[in-house]
């Protein structure tokens, strides 16, 4: 049973930065896709980014240039650097890892941004 245990949310001011972890342990034969979703009250899910297994990314159009995801293959491990948050981004990030029999959703972390 592979279980992914995300960590690195909480409540920063507008202009803050927060770092996303989320590692995924278990029997995992192969990982293609990590990802980061966000939900907001009120709106829908979306992906935030996403990174490959070649390591190609991609970014929502409202992240981009604040936001970066990066892996740790050794570690099952994705990670989000956030930076220049705003009060929009505020929301419950979940991670996704999508790989050979596997998609595997997190428990969902907090982010809050706000003054």
């Amino acid at each position: 049973q592979v279980q992914l245990v995300e960590s690195g949310g909480g409540t920063v001011q507008p202009g803050g930065s927060l770092r996303l972890s989320c590692a995924a342990s278990g029997v995992i034969i192969s990982i293609n896709l990590m990802g980061w979703y966000r939900q907001a009250p009120g709106k829908e899910g979306e992906l935030v980014a996403a990174i490959s297994r070649g390591g190609s990314t991609n970014y929502a159009d409202s992240v981009k240039g604040r936001f970066a995801i990066s892996k740790d293959n050794a570690k099952n491990t994705v990670y989000m650097q956030m930076n220049s948050l705003k009060p929009e981004d505020t929301a419950i990030y979940y991670c996704n890892v999508d790989g050979y029999e596997l998609d595997k959703w997190g428990q969902g972390t907090q982010v809050t941004v706000a003054s």
